[in-house]
């Protein structure tokens, strides 16, 4: 029947010049909780197999044999190996990413269980890759499953379900591949997707940016000679341990003006970022630490000739690539042996499990939208429509996360949205099942609940989202990139 949605969702949402008929929510629901069984084993299907970055062959056969059992339209593989499958027929697109790679189990003995042959309950499934974010891809396939079953997609449109490769080792670059190798380029992709929908775990909120990232690595030139006779040589690994309480002194510092490294937390504060220090609020400060350490030396009775640390620098808004290194090429140490120090940006470049390489640098753009954009709001208006204006928890465990936090939030990770939005501008939005906490975690979990409610958002957002409102200013902040000649 052709009268308004419920719930304060105001008048029924033109779409491509005619209304569409109500949406039935408890029927998306139904839909969902009908699928609850079917997702739980495809999860546990995919956490059996698995697929560390650049090893993911298998667990991406697996999902597009799913996704050819739910009666997708297409599903294909690109240059990379990641796996796409396609409902509809319009021109214009919906995507929704969730990146089916992990992290390694780490010590065996910090898990209960075993990580990949798990178990389940009625309220829970472990193992690796639960949140992070296998669960995500689960939803995603059954959400799209579900519009197509109840007539969900608009007139002109279809859906994109990618299930992306290598996140965990470079994330975004997979999207750098499917913007460069399957569409052709930035402009082409922007033209074609109206925007994303990141199934990383969300802890029942609806995400709208993180922070970025960097990849620093820091040089130090020494001199060896005689352990008996330091004196005669350069020791590398002294002159890096002055940089390394440097790094540590740019973390943890105030912004006073006594400070002669003034700390990240600088960014919070309009005098040092007036135009963005409200968005880097929002997100957050940026941080940076210590993660590897690297030496050369002749032998254990010898001075170190040389030795390198590699930087974790955490990026909000307002700050760039550029002032991300001129801040540790500026830190005192750096200064005083410059003549020795060497900074720069990782690079990476292994190659998928397809054999492709797609070099990049290592480079993550910040990334917000407005809470007004439309693809947000989009989510939004499914959340309130379906399950309210809180966020959902299904146990303690996640209420502990989740209850009071506000519905619309961000991320404290990186994810794929630093390509898609953070490096080419098309728009994304965050909802998953799982939460963060779980992420890289031993004994991972995931709630059958959250994979029933992501599917059933996912199936209601395309009908309203309203593109007419779309007016060029969805994102208060991108970084500028770094001008490499690297597609």
């Amino acid at each position: 029947r052709d009268v308004a949605p419920s719930r304060g969702l105001g008048d029924v949402y033109k779409r491509q010049g005619r209304y569409p008929a109500f949406m039935n929510y408890d029927a998306i629901k139904k839909a969902a909780e009908g699928y609850r069984a079917d997702m739980a084993k495809f999860l546990r299907d995919m956490i059996a197999i698995p697929s560390e970055s650049c090893e993911e062959e298998g667990v991406v056969k697996r999902i597009a044999a799913e996704m050819e059992k739910l009666g997708y339209d297409k599903v294909e593989f690109d240059k990379l190996g990641n796996v796409i499958g396609w409902m509809g027929t319009g021109d214009k697109i919906i995507a929704i990413d969730s990146h089916i790679d992990t992290v390694g189990i780490g010590n065996r003995e910090n898990w209960t269980a075993d990580p990949y042959t798990g178990y389940e309950t009625d309220e829970i499934i472990y193992g690796r890759g639960g949140s992070d974010q296998e669960g995500g891809m689960a939803s995603a396939a059954y959400g799209a499953k579900i519009m197509k079953d109840l007539n969900l997609i608009p007139e002109g449109y279809k859906i994109m379900v990618v299930g992306s490769v290598q996140e965990e080792d470079c994330d975004g670059m997979c999207w750098q591949s499917i913007v460069n190798e399957y569409f052709n380029g930035p402009e082409d992709a922007r033209s074609k997707v109206e925007f994303v929908i990141s199934t990383e775990p969300t802890d029942g909120g609806i995400y709208r940016g993180h922070r970025g990232r960097m990849e620093i690595r820091v040089d130090m030139h020494g001199v060896s000679c005689h352990g008996s006779a330091p004196e005669r040589g350069d020791n590398a690994i002294h002159k890096m341990a002055e940089v390394i309480l440097n790094v540590r002194d740019l973390n943890e510092n105030d912004a006073a003006d006594d400070k002669e490294i003034k700390g990240l937390v600088k960014m919070l504060d309009p005098k040092y970022n007036p135009e963005h220090y409200e968005d880097a609020r929002f997100l957050g400060r940026g941080t940076c630490t210590t993660s590897q350490i690297f030496y050369t030396s002749p032998s254990r009775c010898a001075v170190a000739d040389s030795c390198s640390i590699s930087i974790d620098r955490r990026m909000t808004a307002g700050e760039t690539y550029q002032s991300c290194l001129k801040e540790i090429e500026d830190l005192p140490a750096c200064k005083k042996y410059a003549k020795d120090v060497k900074v720069s940006m990782y690079m990476y470049d292994r190659p998928a499990w397809t054999g492709h390489v797609y070099e990049t640098e290592c480079f993550f753009p910040t990334w917000i939208n407005k809470a007004s954009a439309p693809h947000v709001q989009a989510l939004v208006d499914a959340h309130h429509a379906l399950w309210g204006e809180n966020r959902l928890w299904a146990d303690e465990t996640a209420r502990e996360k989740r209850e009071g936090r506000p519905l619309t939030d961000k991320w404290t990770f990186s994810t794929n949205g630093v390509s898609i939005q953070g490096r080419y501008g098309i728009p994304c939005v965050g909802f998953g099942p799982g939460a963060e906490s779980q992420a890289h975690a031993p004994n991972e979990i995931t709630w059958k609940q959250d994979l029933v409610v992501c599917a059933a958002l996912y199936a209601a957002v395309p009908m309203l989202y309203k593109p007419e409102n779309k007016d060029g200013s969805a994102t208060s902040f991108r970084q500028e990139l770094t001008g490499n000649d690297i597609k």
